[in-house]
């Protein structure tokens, strides 16, 4: 069995622009034909790190939020918070940075809505289905409550998970602060001491009473102390330290790392009655992600913008049509490949082939096996 994905390759004309090409791209998926009337929609969008300027435009998603509109649902623009601290860690910056990089719901047409809540809390536990790392996980309950879901995904490399698309996009991006911690660590933050003032900002914020103030090892005032047993991931300590005496531990096995956040867009996806929509613009395309403050030179030309109601199926079109296209520099890619060379890998060659794909085929998201239907 094959998924369809479809593909508008970006040329357009007058009779044809942007608006028109994108109706006849989602209309070709048969969304609009599950909406009854009413459903209030989530479209999971990355609104950008400030810095960022390659992540999916307003103008761009205009169209988009009209088609739902024009079916029948209540959209709404949505992330969750960020696990680090930044402009997006919690809900109060977030909406502002949203406002600040354009989206503007009287504009759009739809509202921006955080929707892990005000720090990060606001989540429901979801069932994962034949998840060999978890039983349940920690989506951000406005997503998880909404009666459709949508992605808006923007096609680029990944610091950590090697590339960033749809998957990427549901899985660690829809899950609250919590979710992120239990896919990133299996264990508590890092304490960094030399950063650590003392103030005690993080005990009074740990749920689980998993951090104290114990003396210095100089004796010089108070640091603070992780008892690693009764942590339980949440992360709420990364907003309340101001002085970075609190870090996420990176280091983690890279294909379980994968492996989780396809369980978590598992948790995300297999609940729903009806299908989801994808949509992944294949533009811009960056070696890192747009959480990092700054886009980086593309490491490839525009090729297009892709829809489908598989997710697997849309982001391994994205990979394949990323290596099909002709690599450009000045970019961070080594120099010497060409079309038709794995890009991603070559930017980081430590990461399974298939970014964890298999394993979302195999928890029943989706299919590798595609027919790219162009426009």
């Amino acid at each position: 069995m094959t998924s369809p994905v479809y593909f508008w390759n970006l040329r357009a004309s007058v009779k044809a622009p942007y608006p028109e090409r994108i109706r006849r791209l989602l209309d070709r998926t048969g969304f609009a034909e599950n909406v009854d009337g009413g459903e209030l929609t989530a479209v999971k969008i990355h609104f950008g790190e400030r810095g960022v300027t390659s992540h999916v435009q307003p103008l761009m998603l205009k169209p988009i939020i009209d088609f739902l509109l024009k079916a029948g649902a209540r959209p709404f623009l949505t992330d969750a918070s960020t696990l680090y601290v930044g402009q997006r860690g919690e809900a109060v910056s977030h909406a502002m940075q949203a406002a600040m990089h354009g989206f503007d719901p009287l504009l759009l047409g739809a509202p921006v809505i955080i929707a892990d809540g005000l720090k990060g809390a606001s989540q429901e536990a979801l069932p994962v289905a034949g998840g060999k790392h978890m039983d349940k996980a920690y989506i951000a309950a406005d997503i998880a409550n909404a009666d459709l879901f949508v992605s808006v995904n923007h096609a680029k490399g990944h610091e950590l998970a090697g590339f960033g698309g749809a998957l990427k996009n549901i899985g660690m991006g829809s899950a609250s602060k919590q979710g992120k911690m239990q896919q990133h660590v299996s264990t508590g933050p890092m304490v960094v001491l030399d950063r650590c003032k003392g103030c005690g900002a993080c005990v009074g914020m740990c749920s689980a009473k998993a951090l104290t103030l114990v003396e210095a090892p100089d004796g010089k005032g108070k640091k603070i102390l992780l008892h690693q047993d009764s942590c339980i991931g949440c992360g709420a300590c990364f907003l309340a330290c101001k002085h970075g005496g609190l870090e996420i531990n990176w280091k983690t096995d890279v294909a379980a790392f994968l492996e989780r956040m396809m369980e978590y867009a598992a948790a995300v996806l297999q609940p729903r009655a009806k299908p989801c929509l994808h949509i992944s613009f294949v533009t811009c395309v960056t070696p890192d992600c747009d959480c990092m403050g700054f886009s980086d030179a593309c490491i490839c030309p525009d090729v297009g913008i892709l829809a489908s109601l598989d997710p697997v199926a849309i982001d391994q079109a994205s990979i394949d049509l990323i290596n099909k296209a002709e690599p450009l520099w000045p970019s961070h890619l080594p120099k010497g490949l060409k079309a038709g060379d794995d890009k991603l890998r070559a930017l980081r060659p430590h990461l399974p082939e298939d970014f964890g794909l298999s394993y979302a085929e195999a928890l029943g998201l989706g299919t590798r096996q595609y027919e790219l239907i162009a426009l």
